[in-house]
């Protein structure tokens, strides 16, 4: 290799990989962590102005409850103030996910104890007082409905960027030309998808010097032709689903690469915001064991199956290891800088060596939810600098924090 340029995504670029609904949902976590506090005191109280064990038991699991709460809320409001600290390079954004992580170890925890448990319970039954159990499980429900629908509230269906049927700001590309800016983006509302090509000024054009054509991971190659509709230029052909491809566009002797993702309805994984993920797995697993101890409960006390309720604690133990397990997979992947979308990394693969060049190197990371980092080492022997290849991604929208590096190859 001759000689090799490096250069990030812009001259001053922002290192804040916050999620979109990150201050709404510190709030709300805040809220339920009170929530759970004044329950907890007041069981505590209650039970010791009783004498009631039970009841003072159950405001102690409700403490425990309350902590993994407050270890997300610390998370959120942690990460919020020092967003802009430069001593974290890639910013504050996978402090969620490492508090994730942790509340995932102690769901893990919990399933073993209450596994624990239920096994000595089988072995060596207990005489159970279900006048005060079944009321206090029946309470600790109530919490864990509220607490769920407090945090679940905070609406899911803003993720990462927007994307979604109602919204295809995902799907138009706004490219600059030799004849001005133009707008090509993939139309969908109430017709079968087409190419849309329309100009920010209104300058006329003639369609048969007018292509796209699109080249898919797979490398099947199609040609869209278009005819104009008064206003904008519209394929004459429909695009076939995935709508994941690089797009070439040929306008004269005039050519454009952009990238188009298809739309995932802001459900991609590296959208997902772990530390409410936890926050939420805490609350529900709670109220799984709620209800499985209810229903324990209830058919001990009406059939005299005093075996039913160590029964229900196995199950809700599994339940919850389930859950752990998945949350330990997924926040440990991100903290490893496992690859969050092979997908996504074959595309901006393809759109680089769809312009002749090759990808000698690439490596995609999460940085936060809905925030990717991405860093592409580009084998080249033309001219093309690192700003053409940052132009040739810009369709990437979650790739939040690009370095591009070209290395020249030998002559």
């Amino acid at each position: 290799m001759a000689s090799a340029a490096i250069s990030p995504a812009t001259p001053v670029h922002s290192h804040i990989f916050l999620g979109e609904a990150h201050e709404t949902s510190e709030r709300r976590t805040w809220a339920v962590i009170w929530l759970c506090g004044a329950m907890m005191i007041a069981e505590i109280i209650g039970g010791l102005f009783f004498g009631s064990i039970a009841l003072v038991a159950d405001g102690l699991h409700m403490s425990t409850h309350a902590g993994a709460l407050l270890l997300a809320a610390l998370a959120y409001t942690y990460s919020r103030k020092h967003a802009e600290d430069p001593r974290f390079s890639f910013g504050t954004g996978k402090l969620g996910d490492l508090a994730g992580f942790t509340s995932a170890i102690v769901l893990a925890m919990i399933a073993l104890l209450i596994g624990y448990e239920a096994v000595v319970r089988l072995l060596h039954p207990v005489a159970i007082h279900f006048g005060q159990a079944i009321p206090i499980a029946a309470l600790g429900l109530c919490v864990n409905i509220a607490s769920a629908w407090l945090l679940s509230s905070r609406g899911h269906h803003h993720h990462g960027h927007g994307h979604g049927h109602g919204s295809h700001e995902d799907e138009t590309r706004r490219i600059e030309t030799a004849t001005g800016p133009v707008v090509l983006s993939v139309f969908e509302d109430g017709v079968p998808p087409r190419f849309r090509l329309a100009w920010d000024r209104g300058s006329a054009f003639e369609t048969d010097r007018i292509t796209v054509e699109t080249v898919r991971p797979d490398g099947l190659r199609q040609t869209f032709a278009f005819a104009d509709r008064g206003g904008f230029l519209e394929s004459l052909d429909e695009i076939p689903e995935p709508h994941a491809f690089v797009a070439h566009l040929r306008i004269g002797d005039d050519d454009h690469t952009v990238a188009f993702e298809e739309d995932d309805h802001g459900h991609a994984a590296h959208d997902r915001d772990n530390n409410m993920r936890a926050a939420v797995i805490h609350v529900v697993a709670d109220a799984a064991v709620s209800v499985l101890v209810i229903v324990g409960l209830v058919l001990a006390r009406l059939f005299g199956w005093v075996w039913m309720d160590p029964v229900a604690g196995l199950v809700g133990a599994c339940v919850i290891a389930s859950w752990s397990y998945g949350l330990i997979r997924d926040t440990g992947a991100i903290l490893m800088d496992m690859n969050p979308d092979g997908r996504l990394a074959e595309r901006m693969r393809s759109t680089i060596e769809a312009c002749g060049d090759s990808v000698a190197d690439l490596h995609l990371w999460r940085l936060g939810p809905g925030h990717l980092g991405a860093i592409v080492c580009v084998s080249t022997n033309t001219a093309h600098e690192a700003k053409f290849y940052r132009d040739k991604l810009s369709g990437f929208p979650a790739v939040s924090h690009l370095t591009v590096e070209v290395a020249r190859e030998a002559a």
